[in-house]
């Protein structure tokens, strides 16, 4: 990934809270010298490895784990066009050209499957009760009759991916002035005043 430095985030926070916040990763690896891309959503855990590792399964007719190998796995934030008419600085010059900006977060790892019946349900209970905790009233695994979740389990393969090095990038006009800067972020909840964009933004306005 093209990174330039004004653009970077090594922060493990920030990007593990943009992975927290965004867990459906777009997955890429290569599978018999092919480019194979899946859209998987995984779990952080924080605890294990040097850097974390990622959680999350597949179908077990999914090819991906039988051969797993390097992969990058994309978390995609907030994102949006940036016109430059939102720029104070055009109106001065009018040098100022459209862009994007977004923010992203890069697992660099290699998958290990998991395939034993205990192994698997864990990861499935860890998925279901970080996702269903804001519900009302939270479903859980043993809400299902027990064949029907071992007929479940049977049809998928845990994932577990160390993570080897992490790259973000949140081009959030930190190049621009403070003034242009503010252009964006008003220009952005002009039309939306809660813009997810407009927010993360306004964390890392120019000091």
């Amino acid at each position: 990934m093209y990174l330039p430095s004004h653009f970077e985030i090594t922060d493990p926070a920030v990007l593990h809270g943009l992975v927290r916040q965004h867990p459906l990763a777009t997955w890429a690896t290569v599978v018999d010298g092919q480019p194979v891309v899946n859209h998987i959503p995984f779990m952080l855990d924080e605890t294990a490895g040097e850097h974390g590792t990622l959680v999350g399964h597949v179908a077990r007719a999914n090819p991906l784990w039988r051969k797993p190998g390097p992969g990058v796995l994309v978390f995609q934030g907030a994102g949006a066009y940036v016109s430059p008419s939102w720029y104070p600085s055009k109106r001065e010059h009018g040098k100022a050209v459209p862009t994007w900006n977004y923010a992203v977060v890069h697992a660099h790892g290699t998958a290990q499957a998991v395939e034993d019946r205990d192994g698997v349900l864990a990861i499935v209970r860890a998925l279901t009760n970080l996702h269903e905790a804001s519900q009302a009233q939270p479903w859980s695994v043993s809400d299902a009759p027990a064949d029907y979740i071992d007929q479940m389990l049977r049809a998928i393969v845990g994932i577990r991916i160390p993570v080897q090095r992490w790259a973000g990038k949140f081009k959030l006009s930190q190049n621009r002035s403070a003034a242009d800067h503010l252009g964006v972020v008003l220009g952005l909840q002009h039309h939306n005043a809660a813009d997810p964009l407009a927010r993360l933004m306004q964390d890392f306005a120019p000091r």
